[in-house]
């Protein structure tokens, strides 16, 4: 079961990420609550092993800062996170980028992995970081096959019971594991990271 633990923002994060077994971690480089800038970024991106795989996430963000936003904090992909046109993927893919698709689960929505040239698919609540879950039942007859991440209001005490219901490759949290509003919280990152994988 691979595992992103997301909004991240001091290196006792990304180390607390590390420890508890997490194949990636995500640096939110757009407009949030969990907002880092570019030399935050950096910082992070060199706390974090080379197993741990280092993500931008951004939104509303055009294509050509996006690839300028990873050059100047150097992760290691970019999590593009709601409407953006197969021609950002493009442009980002032929500047090397690899990339994260993450978007709402509607009836429009194309679920195959790659369909942009994305390497992961993220499936996400229609408020992405709000905590709020949505209705995995709408799964049913739309799930992806391959690298995909259900993401959306997963906690310590409901990731196992969703990983059976949606069968997902991987899973991604935010607020789950927060002591407060964009601060983590290390105990419950460790355990999200050991619930997720025992289902």
């Amino acid at each position: 079961m691979y595992v992103k633990l997301c909004g991240l923002r001091t290196p006792a994060d990304v180390a607390a990420a590390a420890d508890a077994g997490a194949d990636a971690v995500g640096l939110v480089l757009s407009a949030s609550v969990r907002q880092v800038d570019p030399a935050t970024a950096r910082r992070l991106v060199r706390e974090a092993p080379p197993h741990v795989l280092t993500i931008g996430v951004f939104r509303g963000v055009a294509a050509a800062d996006v690839r300028r936003l990873v050059e100047e904090s150097g992760v290691g992909a970019a999590q593009l996170h709601g409407d953006y046109p197969r021609a950002a993927f493009d442009e980002l893919a032929a500047a090397g980028v690899p990339l994260v698709r993450a978007v709402t689960l509607t009836a429009d929505t194309d679920v195959r992995v790659g369909a942009y040239g994305e390497q992961m698919l993220l499936l996400d609540s229609p408020e992405a970081g709000s905590g709020h879950r949505w209705d995995l039942s709408a799964l049913d007859g739309a799930r992806p096959d391959g690298h995909w991440l259900l993401a959306g209001g997963l906690g310590v005490d409901d990731v196992a019971e969703a990983v059976v219901r949606a069968r997902p490759w991987g899973v991604d949290v935010s607020s789950g594991i927060e002591a407060s509003r964009g601060v983590k919280d290390h105990g419950l990152m460790r355990e999200f990271v050991a619930a997720a994988r025992s289902a």
